[in-house]
């Protein structure tokens, strides 16, 4: 087995309360999302996470330094390419029917498999899924499997000690740009999980087993609860 990979949500921040469309990076966290982001360090407490990986929008970098500095993870490291998806001219809207447009770009994408699909001269499935996968086989590669188990050993989970191979690191990213790029990453994932949208600052595992990802599990299934 390969590196674990504990992905959230990043925690509320001001454009969803808004109602904003877009991947709007400046956006900050709100006063709840803070306090979620906290929680989820004490969920993540345990688990033996050596760094943090985290889109380089300004929510996603605030939700994993609350994580980092609970935790005392020293590595926090930004990556453009899980920032969330664009949607062009029609950044920062704020009329409901380019939202129902997003969703349904985002529904072609994760349950239809039509990755050429866009919102306006936004991005398309394709870049998006691209830069997603680009960015955990980067971590893949950084976090190589370690003969550290030994036969009867046990994956942890979040709350347990890690004795994952490839060591256990956090990643802290987008509900859309996530869920398509692992919709695709992990074989069979998007039609199960749509409808359930990722909740803010819940993490869930999703390992590398040397040649492909596994997601056993999605935190707004209500199976995973």
């Amino acid at each position: 087995m390969g590196v674990r990979v504990l992905c959230l949500r990043h925690a509320e921040s001001e454009n969803v309360v808004a109602g904003v469309a877009g991947a709007l990076p400046p956006a900050e966290l709100t006063s709840k999302g803070r306090a979620q982001a906290a929680e989820a360090a004490e969920r993540l407490r345990g688990a033996g996470v050596t760094r943090i990986y985290a889109s380089s929008a300004v929510r996603a970098r605030q939700t994993a330094a609350i994580i980092a500095q609970a935790l005392g993870v020293r590595e926090v490291v930004a990556l453009e390419e899980l920032v969330e998806f664009g949607i062009g001219r029609l950044e920062g809207s704020t009329d409901p029917a380019v939202r129902a447009r997003t969703a349904e770009v985002l529904r072609s994408w994760v349950v239809d498999g039509r990755l050429g699909e866009a919102v306006a001269d936004g991005e398309t499935g394709h870049a998006v899924v691209a830069r997603v996968a680009a960015a955990f086989a980067s971590i893949a590669a950084t976090h190589p499997s370690e003969p550290t188990t030994h036969p009867g050993e046990t994956v942890a989970h979040p709350g347990e000690p890690a004795t994952h191979p490839g060591g256990t690191v956090a990643l802290v990213g987008h509900v859309g740009s996530l869920t398509a790029g692992l919709s695709v990453l992990c074989r069979g994932l998007g039609e199960r999980v749509w409808g359930a949208p990722l909740p803010h600052a819940v993490p869930f595992p999703v390992e590398w087993d040397g040649r492909a990802w596994r997601c056993a599990s999605w935190p707004a299934l209500r199976q995973d609860r």
